[in-house]
């Protein structure tokens, strides 16, 4: 797999483009995104990443993953995870200090595996080379999240991507954790909720440190 630098993890090939495409993307192109977007760390932030199999951090996953589950299955338990965090990312062309804080994590027992996307402050949507505004990160073509198997039958798109809407993606949820995403993927299961509308920036302060495995 590859961290890739706007917003993407993929799986067999790099995704160099810059600007999001709705899924299913055509092709064979299995990728998590977080936030797809034309992020540019050259302005600000660090992209981080690692494979865990360290049990604190496997133990707040069982924990966080329990939401997930039906009352049928046993809870998650994985024994491996992986981490991509983009912290406190600036886009390109900014003539701003707008910051987003994301992250996708890979989690597996080896059988049963889960997709967690994690979301702190989301400040900005757009760069300029998709019709983003300099000063506010605006407009043009904003980001995409979710995910893609590759196949074109098994994807997700998270209600108000590529939309002014993605703007809030750290308050909404599909397991009643603002600012949590959590999909099951050896087998497809999606949490559905209801479409959005877009709504104005959210409060900037608070903290989000009990949200992203920093």
């Amino acid at each position: 797999l590859q961290v890739n630098n706007n917003g993407v993890v993929s799986f067999g090939t790099g995704v160099p483009e810059f600007t999001p495409e709705p899924f299913p993307l055509p092709g064979h192109r299995p990728f998590v995104a977080p936030y797809w977007a034309d992020v540019d760390t050259r302005l600000g932030g660090d992209v981080f990443y690692r494979q865990s199999r360290e049990p604190e951090l496997l133990a707040r996953l069982t924990r966080d993953l329990a939401t997930a589950a039906t009352p049928s299955e046993p809870p998650p338990r994985p024994t491996w995870a992986f981490v991509a965090t983009w912290d406190r990312v600036s886009y390109f062309g900014a003539a701003s200090k707008k910051v987003n804080t994301f992250q996708a994590v890979l989690a597996t027992d080896g059988a049963t595996s889960y997709v967690v996307l994690n979301y702190g402050d989301i400040q900005w949507t757009t760069g300029i080379s998709n019709q983003g505004d300099a000063h506010t990160g605006l407009g043009g073509t904003p980001a995409q999240a979710g995910f893609n198997s590759g196949d074109d039958v098994h994807y997700y798109n998270i209600p108000g991507s590529r939309s002014p809407a993605v703007l809030t993606i750290g308050r909404r949820s599909n397991v009643g954790v603002p600012g949590r995403w959590i999909f099951r993927v050896d087998e497809f299961t999606a949490t559905e909720v209801p479409p959005v509308t877009p709504s104005p920036p959210p409060a900037q302060g608070g903290t989000t440190k009990k949200r992203v495995y920093i």
